[in-house]
This record gives structure tokens, sequence and C-alpha cells, in this order.
């Protein structure tokens, strides 16, 4: 029998600009909000957004940027910047973002590999362009993202430099323009991996992709948002495209701030509350520097409804501040660049919802349940599919319209052949489907056998009073192959050094009874700061390095 097909209206394409288009003609004096680079702060509407996104396609065109070509931003979370990404994906060609956090050698290295012909940047990467651009060749012409009076002066990039505002005040007067009719299947934009163990690997976004990520995005269960939401995209653009809050917002036409690069407690705080701002999403180390903020100087948030936590573990202090102290909803999320990059949210699920505030807090610290575009399992090193039973831990595999199917020229799959992709991270799944990483498959301490979560450790040392940040690295052992060693950085006020004695011994009382005797830290030590990679995430490939040769006084097993 013939497959009978539906009668419904086809051809309507999950493109990203129909996204700004909806926002300008449906919610066309809805606020968007930008703290720029140059300091001010200022407002405009989803329809200022649209009308200057259709210029910046008009001179990207006059540029010789057409489909399919490769466009770069080098930029802080601005207005402008966003008008750049409908700007280059309504021209049909790709809009590679670049993390200017990542080393000089790994920028060279993606804008080669992308072969980027034009990169519209922030006035405050001049200099490091200037560095980058020389070993560049592709590079033809960079636009800072400025007016003329704030034009960097004698950068010298041996390329064609332009200014922003005056490349779109040199389109006005010109004919109509309209976007690109692109295929939903076509190239978006395209976001390199941090690069922690070799070069970045490149992520191929198309159209479609971001398209779906958004409207996930925006459900009940995942950041709930609406057009009486107001959202502040604090996880950068350059970061899985500010993981995709900057299409959510305009698909459901909420408010959406950007706070430029100001991400120090005290502006983010500002933001929050001079335009009652009702959720906001961002990696711990933000959350961490906005709530010492908000302690140091008592002060309390009066719109704030929601958090959503990312790019690392939420230790639970962090929630339990939230949650008690400011009647904050926490999200947990989990996802990767690879994963467009949203994976899991940790909502409150019906059959959770009626028990006390303790079980409910203690089951927010996990990553949470995939969404409706995602499906997930956990196998071992064999590929055995292995129990969802909350106890069992295996290696996460992911698969989905949303998920990367291959990197950008690698030229092999990045998947199994069933379609299954491999995270890296070690996990277990409830029967709820709740999924909670014990660790990265590359951080998790093997020890005699036994395998110790990095994450537990640091999550129940982050909940002593004394703790700012802490991380667990593995140090070799001759009688267990590796030993937990636990790096602390102390909160300002208890910096002095005749306090670590005691403070550790505190430490280790406070972790007794919490985890297994094999698992408790050969040593602590204190350190000034713990390094963080491009992405904001704890550097233990750094923290390894340093600490090889450390021998720590005596094993407490």
């Amino acid at each position: 029998m013939a497959q009978l097909l539906g009668l419904m209206q086809t051809g309507w394409k999950l493109a990203i600009p129909s996204i700004i288009d909806y926002a300008a003609r449906w919610h066309s004096e809805q606020e968007v909000i930008c703290r720029t680079p140059e300091g001010p702060i200022v407002v405009s509407t989803y329809a200022d957004l649209r009308q200057r996104a259709l210029l910046c396609s008009m001179a990207l065109k006059s540029l010789g940027i057409r489909e399919g070509s490769m466009v770069a931003t080098l930029a802080w979370n601005t207005t402008r910047h966003l008008e750049a990404w409908f700007g280059i994906m309504g021209l049909g060609a790709c809009c590679h973002t670049v993390n200017p956090r990542l080393s000089d050698k790994d920028i060279r290295f993606i804008i080669n590999d992308a072969q980027d012909c034009v990169i519209l940047s922030d006035i405050t990467f001049a200099a490091q362009l200037e560095r980058i651009l020389p070993d560049c060749p592709a590079v033809k012409s960079v636009v800072f993202l400025t007016d003329r009076q704030h034009m960097p002066q004698k950068c010298n990039l041996l390329c064609q430099v332009l200014c922003y505002e005056e490349l779109l005040d040199g389109q006005i007067s010109g004919p109509p323009f309209h976007w690109v009719d692109v295929d939903e299947n076509a190239a978006c934009g395209l976001c390199y991996t941090s690069g922690t163990t070799g070069n970045p690997k490149g992520v191929l976004y198309s159209h479609r992709s971001n398209y779906l990520h958004a409207m996930v995005a925006v459900q009940p269960d995942n950041w709930c948002m609406g057009s009486s939401s107001t959202c502040l995209a604090v996880v950068p653009m350059f970061h899985a495209n500010a993981w995709g809050t900057v299409f959510a917002a305009p698909l459901v036409g909420a408010k959406l701030v950007l706070p430029g690069p100001y991400l120090d407690g005290e502006s983010i705080y500002n933001l929050m509350q001079s335009f009652n701002v009702t959720l906001s999403v961002g990696v711990p180390t933000v959350w961490m520097n906005l709530l010492d903020y908000m302690e140091r100087f008592e002060v309390r948030f009066k719109s704030l409804k929601m958090v959503c936590i990312g790019g690392a573990a939420a230790p639970r202090s962090m929630i339990d501040t939230f949650e008690k102290k400011y009647g904050v909803d926490v999200r947990h999320l989990w996802g990767m660049t690879e994963l467009s990059p949203l994976g899991t949210v940790c909502g409150v699920k019906a059959a959770i919802a009626g028990r006390p505030q303790e079980y409910i807090l203690a089951n927010k610290v996990k990553q949470g349940r995939p969404h409706n575009l995602i499906d997930m399992r956990i196998v071992d090193d064999s590929g055995r599919v292995l129990a969802h039973d909350g106890k069992t831990v295996g290696n996460l595999q992911v698969k989905g319209p949303c998920v990367v199917r291959e990197y950008f020229k690698i030229g092999k799959p990045a998947v199994d052949s069933e379609g299954w992709f491999t995270t890296g991270d070690v996990c277990s799944i409830d029967k709820l489907g709740h999924m909670a990483v014990t660790d990265r498959a590359k951080d998790v301490v093997k020890s005699g056998g036994e395998w110790i979560s990095t994450i537990e450790i640091e999550n129940l040392a982050m909940g002593h009073h004394t703790v700012a940040e802490a991380a667990v690295i593995a140090i070799p052992s001759p009688k267990w192959g590796e030993r937990p060693l636990l790096l602390v950085v102390l909160k300002p006020h208890i910096q002095q050094e005749g306090e670590h004695e005691t403070i550790k011994e505190e430490l280790y009382k406070h972790l007794e009874g919490r985890i297994a005797k094999y698992a408790m830290p050969d040593d602590i030590v204190f350190v000034p700061e713990i390094p963080h990679n491009a992405t904001g995430k704890v550097s233990k490939l750094v923290l390894r390095d340093m600490f090889k040769e450390y021998k720590p006084p005596r094993s407490r097993i």
C-alpha cells in the first residue's frame, strides 16, 4: 500500500533569519538591552535589530561575502554582535564564533582551518588580532564593531580595517535586501571545541539544528521562557552559541539583556536589578562571583526567578544558596559543543515534586533528564548497554538531530554505526531518567581497582564555609596506581597561611562519612587560584602537569 502523505503546507524552512523576522513582526517593541564594550548601556528593539542585521548583510555582500563563505566574529555578548550573527546567516554565509580565551596558537589554527575571509571584532581584541593575523593569509578584512570615534588607533593588521557603523551607514540608501533563501540543512555556524587534548575540533551547525535547539530550550521543563521573560545571556556567544539563548529569546519574544565584557558579580547584579531579569544562564564561576558580591554587600534579587547552571558541575552549596537563601529556582544543565549544546536539564519531575525540600535539592545536583530531541544511554567499555538504576556507572552516549555527526574537515564519522556519539563523560542514569555525571573519563581517579569521582569530592569541599573553589586530580601512587589530591582556593578573608593546617583538618572532618574511605584525598593543598580553560572549565590538564611530581606526606588509606 502506498504511503499516505499529509496535506499540510510544505516549504516552510527552519532557517535562522526567520527567528528575527518573527520577533521583529510580532514582538517589534520588545527590548534588547546591551552593555557595550565602550561602556554605555544601549536599549533597542527586535525591529531595530532586524533592520540593522539586514544592513549588515548588505555590507558583508559588498565585501565579497557569499553563500558558503566563512565569516568570523571575535566579540562579547552585544547587540552589534547579534546583528552580525543574523546578518551573516541571512546572507547564507557561515558564522564562525572565535573564542578569545583560546591561546594565540589555537586561534591561528581555527581561523586558518575555517578559512575565514572577514573578521568582525570588538575593539577590545585589537592587540590580539595584531599578534595573530600575520599568520592568517585568508583574512582580507577586519571590521571593528564600533563607531568612528572608538576605532582602535595605530592598529597594524596587514589587511583592510573597517568601521562597522560606517559600513552600515553606507548601505542605508541602497536597494532593499532580502535574506538569501537557504536550505535549512545548510551550515550557519561553526564553533570549535577548546582543544584540551590536541587541536580544537570544529562543530558545524545547520540552520535546522540551531532552530530545533532553540525550540527545545524554551520548553517549560527546560528554560521555561516566554514573551514575559527577561533573559540575561551571561554565557558568551563564543561558547557554543551562548547555549542558544540568543536564538531562544527572539523565538518567543522575550526581553534580552546582553552584558558585554562585564561579567563580574557587581555588573551582573546591577543588570539584573536594573532590567528586572527573570532568567539567566551561565557557568558556575559566574554565579560564584555573583553570590560572593551579594553576600558581601547584603543585597537580594527583586525579580530573578531562575538560574540555569552548566559548563561544569554546580556544587550543592551553590544550589542551596540560590534556592534557600534567595528563593531562585536552579536548573542544572549538561551539554557539549557537539550537542548544540543542551543535552539535559534538571527540573523537578512530578514524581518527586511532593517530596521534602532536602530530597529535591539533592536531586538537583544531578545533571537532569534529556530533552525530547536527545536519546541517551550508558555503556561499558565493550559497548554493552547498562541499566538505568541510578547506581550503575558507564560511558555516556547520545544521538539526535542536534548532535554532531562528523567534525569539520576531519573526514570521518564522530559516531558509531548506529549514530551514537560517545561524550567522554562517565555517568549513571536513574529510573526516572535523571543523568548524573560522575566524572570525565579522562579525569576519574582509578585507585586500586576503584573509580573515584572527582566531582563528588569537589562538590562536598565547596560546601565548607572556607572554600571558594576546589578541584581534585589524580596523582601517581606506587601502591594504588592513582590517588586523589584535593586543591583548594580559600575565600579572600581566610588567606592567612597560619590557618591552613587547622582548615585542612576541618576539611577532612567535613568529608568523613560523606565519601568512601578509599576516596579520601591523600592530601589537601591550598593554592592561590585554579586555572580554567577557554570555556571556563577547570583545566585539569594544567593541574596534572603542575603536580605530576607531587608526593603527599602520607596516604589516607
